[in-house]
């Protein structure tokens, strides 16, 4: 594969994933990882061509968006099925939503991290490195996905508390990361926003992250995501940021952006060393 340009092999791969529509994109694999009094919660899983559960992969693990209240794991098919083409276990997660499960976005932090604890825990059995381990998600999927990578205070109970949340990287896609009264969902956080918004539990285990964000987003302003670098930035953290001019909420996954971002993805994904390089 070394010997495929960038060009042309992002060029063959975008084509192939982002022009077809996600229903034609399916899991290898279903996983439970959670009982709840709601129901059984599933990891949706792609795995690389030839993956042996005695691997020890990298593993990108996905929260979808949809404010807490609805969503799909299927909103993040196509960015794992482009990482599980280049040699990543990618995850996209189902978690507790209002709608379905009449649950708050406590529930949603609480399974966000639930996921990731047992994939660390079943690391062995499916062929992923524990230390190699990837958060991503969009939209309030991105906070699921931020508040891994912080000091937000809730955890499910009978987590294993021994297996550790945080992941090594973060990439969110206009992620929801200020739930103070200037953020998004404060109304529904009111009494515990200090707790759960990412922005305000930044520390310096906070894991390297990258952001892609539309300049028209009407749901977190591009100066947010530039103070939360900034705050980033000030712990010492890497923290890259992508403004996309003129786009708007959920712009990451409409053909030609999703493209974009999924490039950009890679190269942030290869500078940390989760990724082999693809020629120039």
């Amino acid at each position: 594969m070394k010997h495929i340009t960038r060009k042309l092999w992002m060029f063959f791969l975008m084509s192939t994933l982002c022009a077809s529509a996600v229903e034609e994109t399916k899991p290898d694999e279903e996983l439970v990882y959670k009982t709840t009094e709601q129901g059984e919660l599933a990891l949706h899983v792609f795995y690389p061509e030839g993956h042996q559960k005695t691997d020890q992969r990298p593993v990108a693990v996905f929260f979808h968006g949809g404010a807490w209240n609805g969503g799909n794991p299927s909103t993040f098919y196509r960015q794992c099925a482009h990482l599980a083409s280049r040699g990543i276990v990618a995850i996209s997660v189902q978690y507790r939503l209002a709608k379905k499960h009449k649950t708050t976005p406590i529930e949603c932090v609480k399974d966000g991290k639930s996921a990731i604890r047992w994939i660390r825990k079943n690391a062995a059995t499916i062929g992923v490195d524990p230390n190699k381990l990837i958060a991503g998600g969009g939209s309030a999927g991105g906070h699921v996905a931020a508040s891994t990578g912080t000091a937000t205070s809730f955890e499910e109970e009978t987590d294993d508390k021994s297996v550790s949340y945080m992941p090594q990287a973060l990439v969110l896609f206009n992620p929801v990361y200020d739930n103070s009264e200037n953020g998004y969902g404060y109304g529904r956080v009111k009494a515990y926003w200090e707790q759960i918004s990412p922005m305000h539990n930044l520390t310096e285990q906070t894991p390297p992250t990258v952001v892609f964000l539309g300049t028209e987003d009407h749901l977190i302003p591009a100066e947010t995501a530039k103070d939360y670098q900034r705050r980033m930035q000030a712990l010492g953290i890497r923290s890259e940021l992508y403004l996309y001019e003129g786009e708007k909420h959920g712009f990451f996954n409409q053909d030609e952006m999703c493209q974009e971002t999924i490039e950009e993805m890679d190269r942030f994904l290869v500078s940390l060393g989760y990724l082999e390089p693809l020629t120039d």
